[in-house]
């Protein structure tokens, strides 16, 4: 399928064959279609971002395996080399426009550091564990990322960051600290993903911080992060859906700030209908809870739902989990097989039933401007 920018190319081509523009109109629309074109992985660059790391895997697991027979400082060196190697290489042909190679040359030298870290830290004996060698690594490839601003390796240090966060989060033989440090590390690699214009390590970030607060209510008060995830995700959509242009050109997420916000309202309405899943409060604050997620769904699918698919599918899975959930909760006496299988099927229809006329819905407007 054909991207929007060719689409849009073609269409100019069209017109300008046609008579409708004239050849510095045409001009002046190629250059903005191509300065405002959003750059995406091919499929070609996402092979080179795997076998990049095959490569630097294979090299790790190598030098490991043969890591007695090499003498200690050839050992180092050879790491280094690697590392080396890797940034170097990649800057050469990223200058000349094997961009794809460069980057992926670049996650060779990023892993490669990793696994440093690790072969030199029990080569040297060096005290510490697997979080601290996270954070060494998360923030070296961040500084190569500013140093060399790149995307893939922006995206590569938010992975490790979240890695951290979820070896911290679930250390219950080593419990300690909750790791409230994320929220630092999230902030900087937030500012660092504009300078390396990462839109992709934007949107990974903002849904690290969601589970960053839900990891902080099954440590904490449930009702106190669940509470105010709802009310700021709320305020959000409302600011991402009525202010759309001047938030987006803060946040620059391509228009997919109520995206994110209707995640993180459906996630803390989650959080707090678990909460008060009991018999004392099915009718009472479960039943608010309840009411709130479906009528947040209603208003969500009608504010933005046009303009984005991906929303109204986060609002389909999320009303298709209040039916679940409220089923289950507060019609538990019907529970039996039968019972259980003939609620399915009425829930199931009556979903698709509703999503088919919502889609029906909105392509109508589209259909009656095409016929005008």
């Amino acid at each position: 399928m054909a991207s929007y920018s060719s689409r849009v190319r073609a269409d100019i081509a069209r017109w300008l064959k046609t008579g409708l523009i004239d050849t510095p109109t045409a001009d002046a629309l190629e250059r903005d279609v191509e300065a405002n074109e959003r750059k995406s992985l091919s499929f070609g660059s996402i092979l080179a971002m795997m076998a990049a790391l095959l490569f630097g895997a294979a090299i790790l697991i190598f030098v490991a395996a043969n890591w007695e027979a090499i003498p200690r400082l050839a050992r180092v060196a050879a790491l280094f080399a690697i590392i080396l190697a890797g940034y170097v290489g990649g800057a050469v042909l990223k200058t000349r426009d094997h961009a794809a190679i460069g980057e992926a040359l670049w996650i060779v030298a990023a892993a490669a550091f990793g696994g440093s870290i690790a072969l030199i830290g029990q080569m040297y004996h060096l005290s510490g564990d697997e979080a601290s060698a996270l954070i060494t690594w998360g923030a070296g490839t961040a500084l190569a990322a500013v140093a060399l601003r790149s995307n893939p390796l922006t995206v590569a240090a938010v992975g490790i960051a979240d890695a951290w966060l979820f070896f911290k989060g679930f250390d219950y033989y080593n419990r300690t600290e909750f790791p409230h440090f994320f929220v630092v590390m999230a902030l900087v690699l937030f500012a660092i993903s504009f300078w390396t214009r990462s839109q992709a390590a934007r949107h990974l970030i903002i849904l690290s911080v969601i589970f960053y607060l839900v990891l902080l209510a099954m440590h904490h008060d449930t009702l106190q992060v669940a509470v105010p995830l709802v009310v700021a995700s709320a305020l959000l959509f409302a600011a991402a859906t009525f202010a759309a242009e001047p938030v987006d050109r803060i946040v620059q997420l391509g228009g997919r700030l109520p995206l994110h916000a209707l995640i993180g309202f459906l996630t803390g309405l989650a959080m707090i209908q678990f909460e008060l899943a009991d018999e004392s409060n099915a009718n009472g604050g479960f039943a608010i809870a309840s009411a709130i997620a479906l009528a947040g769904i209603v208003a969500a699918i009608m504010l933005g739902g046009r303009e984005s698919r991906g929303l109204r599918w986060v609002a389909y899975a999320g009303f298709a989990f209040e039916l679940a959930i409220i089923y289950v909760v507060m019609l538990q006496s019907m529970l039996d097989t039968a019972g259980f299988f003939l609620a399915a099927a009425v829930l199931l229809g009556i979903l698709a039933l509703v999503i088919i006329r919502i889609e029906k819905r909105m392509k109508a407007p589209s259909t009656e401007g095409a016929a005008a």
